[in-house]
């Protein structure tokens, strides 16, 4: 956490430090959660001979409506959990960490928008999988950062950019076997999300003070800056 510290004007105080290295841990917790609970599925269906993928989003189905809240829960195989486990791990993680007034908020519209217009939208065959939300997760990071130029966030985003740029190819029907419509709706519904919740840069200002008394050993001014405000809905 010692690096988030950059971040931060000179007045970085240790309060300050424990109160993100709190937030850090709550972060990797809940991250941490949501992928165990996913393992747990996997394993469940392993042990005792359970198929859940009856359990996925069928587009303009009744019953396929349950999709909507089950299908990010369920995975073909080990190999497809597997591949959405760091992604989904490390984009929760950031987005919890960076948006701390609304996570919950963010991730369940998220959840929510991109099973719905997939059911809406998408092929008519299951969808199972919780790549839309990986993807919901990277467009809403990356654009945020984009739009709010706040340091963290463009870092994030960067890192989004540069991990899984790859992710860009995965929307257009390259693999018939992969649900490309799903990280497509998801992408759209974490755009769409970025602007509903977007936020003005912080500003940093440079008070001088007019008094000569103010003045440093060196003769310079000393600078007092605002702390970057943490975005907000």
């Amino acid at each position: 956490m010692p690096l988030l510290s950059r971040y931060y004007p000179a007045s970085y105080t240790d309060e300050q430090y424990q109160i993100e290295k709190h937030i850090g841990w709550y972060s990797l917790f809940v991250s941490t959660v949501l992928v165990a609970m996913l393992w747990f599925i996997k394993l469940m269906e392993y042990e005792y001979g359970f198929d859940f993928s009856n359990w996925g989003l069928l587009p303009r189905d009744i019953k396929g409506l349950r999709g909507i809240l089950f299908s990010p829960m369920i995975h073909g195989n080990f190999e497809h959990l597997a591949a959405n486990t760091f992604p989904l791990m490390v984009l929760t993680f950031s987005l919890f960490f960076f948006y701390r007034k609304s996570p919950f908020t963010i991730f369940g519209l998220i959840y929510l928008f991109s099973g719905i217009f997939l059911w809406l939208g998408g092929r008519e065959a299951l969808h199972i999988g919780a790549s839309g939300i990986i993807y919901g997760l990277a467009a809403f990071l990356f654009l945020s950062g984009v739009l709010s130029r706040h340091t963290g966030l463009l870092t994030i985003s960067l890192v989004v950019a540069l991990l899984y740029g790859g992710l860009f190819w995965g929307i257009f029907p390259i693999k018939p076997e992969i649900s490309w419509e799903g990280h497509l709706w998801g992408a759209i519904s974490g755009l769409a999300l970025a602007l509903l919740f977007r936020t003005p840069a912080p500003i940093e200002q440079v008070v001088q003070s007019e008094d000569e008394d103010d003045a440093n050993d060196d003769g310079e001014w000393k600078e007092a800056q605002l702390e970057p405000e943490e975005p907000e809905e």
